[in-house]
């Protein structure tokens, strides 16, 4: 191949790199600290060399720093779409640990690192489900046909940022969802606690609750597995539909 026709490329290469490698680093499973560098790097490389001779750039010298910084907000406003469950997820896990008197038994997830052992257990069941329902291959579908939505570097900034930060009100309202069942179970134990200290207060009721605290809110966790299947599953089925909205929104 001639030098010329293969430095024309080179460009458009490196502006598709920057978006797949945020947009695959901020991906449930595929982006996961505990996979390999060399997997994240190959995959985002791949993407790249396949949409390289499709997607075209206008690029001048005096609009590359406006494409790289439109390139990394949208990539970042992409993942994120898809990541915000999982951080409701640990979000309502850390929730449900404190309201068991489980908030010390932490460990390390690779995905948010030191996290609750609950948040933990609810990260692997809904990343199973994940799988299960084929959401990933959705996922890279969406971003790729995506260059045909959205012309590359065309993103409305403005929109994306104000889509940002209403996703991270909707992380709330999902956590608070998800971490219900328990949190209800466990807020009418207290009550009936504070009664019995009232009927009895020589009874010890920190020494007396903490046990039941326990057994009461694993029993919860397990009989609420199905709320939780149902509810975040179908979030994962509009994680498709939320991807398009931002192409929605970056159009302006």
């Amino acid at each position: 191949m001639d030098v010329g026709v293969l430095s024309k490329y080179i460009p458009n290469f490196l502006f598709i790199l920057l978006r797949a490698s945020i947009f695959v680093s901020l991906l449930p499973f595929f982006g996961s600290r505990s996979f390999p560098a060399q997997f994240k790097i190959g995959f985002a490389i791949a993407i790249a060399l396949v949409l390289t001779p499709v997607v075209e750039f206008e690029i001048t010298e005096s609009n590359i720093p406006i494409l790289v910084f439109k390139e990394i907000i949208f990539g970042m406003a992409l993942g994120l779409s898809v990541r915000f469950v999982f951080m409701a997820i640990d979000l309502a896990g850390q929730a449900i640990s404190f309201s068991m008197g489980l908030a010390v038994a932490n460990a390390f997830d690779p995905e948010f690192g030191q996290t609750a052992e609950v948040a933990r257990l609810q990260g692997i069941i809904a990343m199973l489900l994940f799988l299960a329902m084929d959401a990933h291959h959705d996922l890279i579908y969406v971003f790729v046909k995506g260059y045909e939505f959205l012309p590359a570097g065309q993103a409305n900034i403005r929109g994306l940022m104000q889509e940002g930060i209403s996703l991270g009100s909707k992380v709330f309202i999902m956590a608070v969802k998800i971490a219900a069942p328990v949190m209800t179970g466990m807020l009418i134990a207290s009550i009936l606690f504070g009664f019995l200290y009232k009927a009895a207060p020589q009874i010890n009721i920190f020494f007396v609750s903490f046990p039941v605290y326990i057994f009461l809110g694993f029993v919860l966790l397990l009989l609420s597995i199905p709320i939780f299947m149902h509810v975040v599953g179908g979030y994962f089925g509009e994680i498709r539909e939320e991807m398009y909205r931002i192409f929605e929104i970056a159009r302006g």
